[in-house]
């Protein structure tokens, strides 16, 4: 279904992140989670793409198959690093064959084995030249839907490692926009206040697409320190950080301490009317289920609009 039949279906989405399982038994794992994921009845689902070539096919695999196999409609990563025009034009064709609707649109870091790496040797240096292509050969008729491909793209509410500017960094939001996404799903985030703040700037610079909060929930030491060196900027409050430090060496405590705060967080964002919740499950239902359990009067999202 095209993103914005979603948005004009559901009032508040609610969507999971998979990455490519990269053996057959994590294969077998994420797939024993599915029906849980499943249960849920998200909005959409989202499968990441592995930068320079890594993970890319399993990728390719995974959307397929969910789409093929499953109720549940995938919207696959694309990025831009060492992505030629011939290979876009090869996966969208693929894509639109199995009818899948949508694509999230995101530069890519660079590959940890590209000495040297320049994206402006690229066939798409940047996100908006990889939508402007998208957009293109989906209007060329590559694409069942009129529309073409909808287009995510990513926000960063607590800003960009790579461009400390924040006004610039606005800038580049608004070139993603005008090359014709039609949402953004930010970064994940663990203070509502800078979303809200964020917000507020995208709408000065009239940046006025349906905007989804990234939501990770902190299950152990390990993984706290992870999501800071893969999200280079990310702040945890120093109420949480207080908080896992006092129970550090009791694993469950932390992971209820991390299950506990993301709650809050949904609770909080969906009672500000949040256009959707975005969670980053690392392949993993349990804390994600238990996010929901805790949700109380909000159990009921995804919101659904009544059909007329």
């Amino acid at each position: 279904m095209h993103i914005r039949d979603i948005l004009e279906r559901d009032t508040t989405t609610i969507s999971f992140e998979f990455f490519p399982p990269r053996t057959d038994t994590a294969g077998q794992e994420l797939e024993a989670r599915m029906d849980a994921f499943k249960s849920l009845a998200p909005s959409f689902v989202s499968v990441t793409y592995g930068a320079g070539g890594s993970t890319r096919q399993r990728t390719h695999d995974l959307v397929v198959s969910l789409k093929d196999n499953t109720n549940l409609d995938p919207v696959p990563h694309l990025t831009c690093v060492m992505q030629t025009q011939t290979e876009l034009e090869e996966i969208l064709a693929r894509y639109a064959e199995h009818g899948i609707s949508n694509i999230l649109v995101i530069r890519g870091d660079a590959p940890e084995e590209a000495c040297g790496y320049d994206p402006a040797t690229e066939d798409f240096p940047h996100a908006a030249d990889l939508i402007r292509a998208i957009k293109s050969l989906g209007e060329s008729g590559n694409h069942s839907d009129p529309r073409g491909f909808g287009i995510g793209v990513a926000g960063f509410p607590e800003g960009h490692p790579e461009t400390p500017n924040r006004l610039k960094q606005m800038n580049h939001l608004k070139a993603k926009v005008d090359s014709g996404a039609d949402w953004i799903t930010t970064q994940m985030f663990f203070d509502n206040r800078v979303f809200y703040d964020w917000c507020e700037q995208c709408e000065l610079n009239g940046i006025e697409i349906p905007k989804i909060a990234g939501i990770m929930p902190i299950t152990s030491m390990g993984t706290m320190k992870r999501m800071a060196e893969l999200a280079a900027g990310t702040n945890f409050p120093a109420r949480l950080q207080k908080r896992i430090r006092k129970h550090q060496n009791d694993p469950v405590a932390v992971e209820q301490i991390g299950v506990q705060w993301a709650s809050e967080q949904c609770n909080d964002l969906l009672d500000q009317g949040v256009r959707g919740l975005h969670f980053y499950t690392l392949n993993r239902s349990d804390a994600t289920m238990r996010i929901f359990d805790a949700l109380g009067a909000h159990s009921s999202v995804p919101l659904r609009n009544e059909p007329t």
